[in-house]
C-alpha cells in the first residue's frame, strides 16, 4: 500500500474544511454608511405654538445642510407643512419607529414635552439627535375636566363634577389664590361659585343646578369657566359639556333592591338607547329614593314619573314595584333577587324578532350568569335566549318577549350577573350593549330607542384631536354623509369607517349640530363639540432632553457563502488533488 504524500493530505484537508464552512455558513457583521437621506421629525403639537417660528428655522437649517426629509408628528405622522401646529398630543414613537427603520440619521425638533417618551424602548429613545426649542416658563390656571349626567329631565337637579387646578411658576407679586367658577349656557350665566386655587395640581368640586335653568329642551352646550385668574394661557380656562334635556323621562327604572345589575342596566339604558332614564332605588323596605340625589321619593312622585314614561324597567324583585307600571308603557322585568345559583351559560338566540339585533355576538366567550329564574310560559311569550347550568342539562329560558296588544310590549329577563359582561370589557361589553340596545329598541318599537347607524364615541373632544364615531347599525359599516352646522358656518362631510367600525372627523373648535345620512331620522341628530381646551396648552416639564444621538450607521450581515473566494479555494483544492493523484498513478 502506497503512502500518501503530505501535499495530497494538505490539499484534501483544505478542500474538506472549505466545504464544511460552506455548509455551515457562519455570518459576520460590518457597519456600512447609510445610503438614505436624513429625516427631521418636527413636533407639530399645540404646545409648539409660541416657539413655532424658531422650530421651523431649526428644522430648515438642519434639513438644508444634508438634504433631509421633514415629517411632522403629534397625534399622527404627516408630511412637512409650514402651517401652524394643530395636533392635540405629542406622540413621537410612531414617527421615530418609521424614521429609524430607514437607517439614516434622525433629528427631532421639539420643545421636549413628549407624551410617550417614558414608554419608548431605551435604544429607540437614544437613537435620534434631539434639538430643543423650550417653552418659556409661565403660570397657568385651568379647568381639567367636567363630568355629569348626559340626559336629564326638566325636573331634575343636575350635579356636575368639575376638576380645576394650576401649573407652572406662580408670580410671587400676584399671589393669585381666588377665582370664580362659572357655568354659562348660550352666553347666559347660570351659576357662579368662588373657589380657591391649589398651589399646584388639581382639585374637584360639585356644581349643582336645576335643569329648568337651561333655556330650552333638547341639546345644550354648557360652558364651565374659571374667571378672574389672570394667567398667561386663557385657552384652557374653560371646558364644554353637552347635555340633553327632555320634558319627561323616556324610561324609568325601579331597583328593589339596588345591586350591580341595576347599576349597569341604568347606565346602559341611557348610553346605548340614548334616552333619558330616571332611576328609583328601594334602599330599605318601603323606602324609595331618587338614585341621582338620594332624596326620598314618595309613591306619588314615582307614579307621576312612570305615567309619563314610555318604558318602565323593574329590576331586582319586580313584584315590589309592579304597582307603579301604567298599562300603556312598555315593560322590562329583570329578576335578579331570585333564581337557582350556579354558572349559567347563555346560548345562541332562538329564532325571534330580536335575533338580528344579537347577530355577531360570540356567545361561547361570555362569562356565565350567576343565577337563573323562570320566564312566563304564556302562549304569547317568545323565548329569545336560553341558558344551561355548567353547559349541561336542559336549557332554561332566561329571556322572553311578548305583548304589544292592548298595552305596551313586555320582556322578561330572568338571569342575574349579566353585568359581568359589561364589566369585563372588550367583546363581552359589546355583547351587553347589543343586548340592551336590541331589547330597548324592540320594547319601544319606533322613535326613541331606535338605534342610529352611527353614534359619536364622545360628545366633546379637545382641540387638535379628531371626533370619533362608532358604527352601530345593522350589517357591515358603510360610508355615511354627515351635515354639520356650527357657530361659524355649515359643512358637509362623510364618515368613512374602518374594519373595526370606527370613523374620525378633524374639525376646528366649535359646537356642531349634526345629522346623519341624506334623510336622517330624529334620533340621528345631536350635538358634538371640539373644545378650545387642550392639554398641550398647560405647562409641562420636558420629558426629552437635548442629545447628540447615535451614529447613523447600518449593520450588514454577511455569510461565508457570500464570499466568492471560499468557493474558489474548495474547487482549486479538489482539482489540484485530483491532478496530483492522476500524475502519481493513484486511484
Amino acid at each position: 500500500m502506497r503512502r500518501l504524500s503530505p501535499g495530497l493530505v494538505l490539499l484534501r484537508a483544505t478542500a474538506v474544511v472549505a466545504l464544511v464552512l460552506l455548509l455551515w455558513n457562519p455570518t459576520s457583521t460590518r457597519a456600512i454608511a447609510p445610503d438614505v437621506q436624513p429625516i427631521v421629525l418636527l413636533d407639530a403639537s399645540l404646545s409648539m405654538t409660541s416657539g413655532w417660528r424658531a422650530a421651523l428655522d431649526s428644522a430648515r437649517a438642519v434639513a438644508g445642510r444634508g438634504g433631509a426629509l421633514v415629517w411632522r408628528f403629534g397625534d399622527r405622522v404627516a408630511a412637512f407643512d409650514s402651517g401652524a401646529p394643530a395636533e392635540g398630543t405629542s406622540h413621537l414613537a410612531p414617527a421615530l419607529d418609521a424614521a429609524a427603520a430607514r437607517g439614516g440619521e434622525v433629528i427631532v425638533v421639539t420643545d421636549g414635552a413628549v407624551d410617550d417618551a417614558a414608554a419608548m424602548p431605551p435604544d429607540l429613545r437614544r437613537r435620534p439627535r434631539v434639538v430643543l426649542v423650550p417653552r418659556p416658563p409661565f403660570f397657568d390656571a385651568f379647568v381639567a375636566s367636567v363630568d355629569g349626567p348626559r340626559r336629564v329631565t326638566s325636573t331634575d337637579t343636575v350635579r356636575l363634577r368639575v376638576s380645576y387646578g394650576t401649573a407652572g411658576m406662580r408670580d410671587a407679586r400676584g399671589g393669585i389664590r381666588e377665582a370664580t367658577l362659572t357655568l354659562n349656557v348660550e352666553g347666559r350665566r347660570v351659576l357662579a361659585r368662588r373657589v380657591t386655587l391649589p398651589d399646584s395640581g388639581t382639585v374637584s368640586t360639585d356644581l349643582t343646578y336645576p335643569a329648568s335653568r337651561l333655556p330650552h329642551p333638547g341639546w345644550s352646550v354648557l360652558d364651565v369657566r374659571l374667571d378672574g385668574v389672570g394667567d398667561a394661557e386663557p385657552r384652557d380656562d374653560a371646558r364644554r359639556f353637552v347635555v340633553e334635556v327632555s320634558p319627561q323621562p323616556a324610561a324609568v327604572l325601579f331597583a328593589s333592591p339596588p345591586d350591580w345589575e341595576t347599576r349597569f342596566l341604568a347606565r346602559a339604558l341611557s348610553d346605548v338607547a340614548r334616552i333619558p332614564v330616571k332611576t328609583f332605588v328601594e334602599t330599605e323596605p318601603g323606602r324609595w329614593r331618587d338614585a341621582a340625589t338620594l332624596a326620598p321619593a314618595t309613591p306619588a312622585d314615582m307614579q307621576r314619573a312612570a305615567q309619563s314614561a314610555r318604558l318602565v324597567a323593574l329590576a331586582g324583585d319586580p313584584e315590589r314595584s309592579r304597582a307603579f307600571v301604567p298599562p300603556a308603557a312598555a315593560l322590562l322585568a329583570w329578576t335578579t333577587a331570585r333564581g337557582q345559583a350556579g354558572d349559567w351559560y347563555v346560548e345562541r338566540p332562538s329564532p325571534s324578532p330580536l335575533t338580528a339585533a344579537l347577530a355577531g355576538v360570540a356567545w361561547d366567550s361570555l362569562p356565565p350568569a350567576v343565577a337563573a329564574g323562570e320566564t312566563p310560559r304564556d302562549s304569547g311569550v317568545i323565548t329569545v335566549l336560553t341558558a344551561r347550568l355548567a353547559r349541561r342539562g336542559s336549557p332554561r329560558p332566561v329571556w322572553g318577549a311578548g305583548g304589544g296588544g292592548g298595552g305596551g310590549r313586555r320582556a322578561t329577563v330572568a338571569a342575574a350577573g349579566l353585568w359581568r359582561w359589561a364589566f369585563r370589557g372588550g367583546a363581552a361589553a359589546e355583547a351587553y350593549r347589543a343586548l340592551i340596545a336590541g331589547l330597548t329598541d324592540w320594547l319601544l318599537g319606533a322613535g326613541e330607542g331606535r338605534r342610529e347607524r352611527a353614534v359619536p364615541v364622545a360628545l366633546e373632544t379637545p382641540n387638535g384631536l379628531p371626533l370619533s364615531w362608532r358604527w352601530t347599525g345593522a350589517g357591515e359599516p358603510r360610508p355615511l354623509p354627515i351635515d354639520l352646522q356650527g357657530e361659524r358656518g355649515a359643512r358637509r362631510d362623510t364618515l368613512r369607517f374602518d374594519a373595526a367600525g370606527r370613523a374620525e372627523l378633524r374639525l376646528p373648535p366649535d359646537a356642531y349640530h349634526y345629522s346623519l345620512g341624506t334623510v336622517p331620522s330624529a334620533t340621528e341628530r345631536g350635538v358634538v363639540v371640539v373644545e378650545e381646551y387642550s392639554d398641550e396648552w398647560r405647562p409641562a416639564a420636558p420629558s426629552l432632553a437635548a442629545q447628540p444621538g447615535l451614529p447613523a450607521e447600518r449593520v450588514d450581515r454577511i455569510g461565508l457563502r457570500d464570499r466568492w473566494w471560499l468557493f474558489a479555494i474548495a474547487i482549486a483544492a479538489f482539482a489540484a488533488e485530483w491532478a496530483w493523484r492522476r500524475r502519481q498513478g493513484l486511484p
